[in-house]
């Protein structure tokens, strides 16, 4: 099965601790605490596989409202979706203590292809009016597994690739309401989401 050519994608959120070339181990730290990460474990890696687990019509990047956010998160982490261009708002419901993690532009492809988009990768986010330090990502030896009309892959099954990006790990927010702006390019590729996250409180057993 072959991945789609061209998706360079972007998310949106927060606050991040370090920059610079991620390493697998920092990535597997949020992504995966209880294991070392594979290549196929990566953040990443995660993340595709995420965001080609819902059809065209219920799927978190095609999503112009952020009614379909909570869509297949799973439980140490919560995923933010980009766009496939152009910029939307969303307003996103997120449990209190998880961090999320995000990119501002990011794409699946072969490694000469990720080498050539991350050359001109460009991505900034604001949370709450101040900026949010991202981490580069290149060369990720990912699999993604997708349902059958997912706009990702398009096809049901799982295929290696290679995956780049900017990206954005954030700690859990408080409670409330928080603004996030996320902008990412490469090339001509523009991509952004204005977020509106409402962090849930913990309910009381």
């Amino acid at each position: 099965m072959s991945l789609r050519s061209a998706l360079p994608l972007l998310l949106a959120v927060g606050l991040l601790a370090g920059c610079g070339v991620a390493q697998e181990s920092n990535v597997a730290r949020i992504a995966s605490p209880k294991s070392a990460a594979s290549a196929v474990e990566t953040i990443q890696g995660r993340w595709w596989t995420w965001a080609a687990s819902e059809g065209e019509s219920t799927n978190p990047v095609t999503d112009t409202t952020g009614e379909f956010c909570d869509r297949n998160q799973p439980e140490d982490v919560w995923f933010l979706a980009g766009t496939f261009g152009g910029t939307l708002q969303r307003t996103c419901r997120v449990p209190a203590g998880r961090p999320m993690v995000f990119p501002l532009v990011n794409r699946v492809c072969s490694e000469a292809v990720c080498k050539e988009f991350m050359a001109t990768a460009e991505g900034r986010a604001t949370l709450d009016g101040k900026p949010v330090t991202p981490e580069r990502m290149e060369d990720d030896n990912v699999a993604v597994t997708g349902v059958a009309g997912n706009p990702l892959t398009g096809e049901e099954g799982t295929a290696t690739s290679y995956a780049c990006g900017i990206w954005v790990r954030l700690q859990p927010l408080q409670p409330g309401r928080h603004t996030l702006t996320v902008r990412g390019s490469s090339g001509d590729f523009r991509t952004g989401v204005d977020y509106t996250l409402i962090v849930e409180a913990e309910q009381q057993a």
